[in-house]
């Protein structure tokens, strides 16, 4: 009915849509609660009453974006594949492919990383959630190793996980500074001939 209140989890997740909208236009420097206000079409007041201040909005818009950020679904496409290899590249080539389809949100995690080098509460809620991110690769990764000991002798699971996550941030990095070149299939193409060939038997 009009004038009823939305309930306040909504209106909050209005407010953090608007916020994320202005940020990725503005970047964090050019974000204020005023603009936040004008795109959610709220009042400075009632976003204010919601998020004290712009920094505390602003960690709240980090955590949604963090929170987005871990993989949350690992088909059973994946988990049916034979391989270990197979698995890992399938599991790359998801992430990737998710990855380059939200420029505005790598944009705004890049403005956040930068921020985060002189500001210690925001490195250290983003060196968290890689350290989650980085987990979700480890039992593939720990799998790859285990079936190609040869192959990737003095190599750890933490290490290849590592590895595997460079390429999909690689892969935002590509995509946000030359989207108009930057070619999705052509780079999960090189990523899996490399995963690929990493895995390929050590001749004799």
């Amino acid at each position: 009915m009009p004038g009823m209140k939305a309930p306040e989890a909504a209106r909050r997740e209005q407010i953090l849509n608007a916020a994320f909208a202005v940020a990725a236009r503005e970047g964090l420097d050019g974000t204020t609660m005023l603009r936040i206000a004008a795109s959610a079409g709220l009042s400075p007041g009632l976003v204010a009453f919601h998020f004290k201040s712009k920094r505390l909005l602003l960690l709240a818009l980090l955590d949604s974006l963090l929170a987005s950020a871990t993989v949350h679904d690992i088909s059973e496409n994946i988990a049916q594949l034979m391989t270990p290899t197979d698995r890992l590249v399938a599991l790359l080539r998801q992430e990737m492919a998710r990855v380059s389809s939200e420029p505005d949100r790598i944009r705004l995690m890049f403005d956040f990383w930068s921020a985060g080098i002189r500001d210690t509460e925001i490195g250290d809620r983003l060196r968290r959630q890689f350290d989650v991110y980085r987990a979700t690769f480890r039992p593939f990764a720990a799998a790859v190793v285990d079936a190609e000991t040869e192959r990737f002798a003095g190599v750890t699971a933490n290490g290849l996980a590592a590895v595997a996550v460079s390429f999909i941030k690689g892969c935002a990095v590509q995509s946000m500074i030359d989207p108009v070149h930057f070619d999705i299939s052509e780079y999960l193409a090189a990523a899996e001939g490399l995963m690929t060939q990493f895995a390929t038997p050590v001749s004799t």
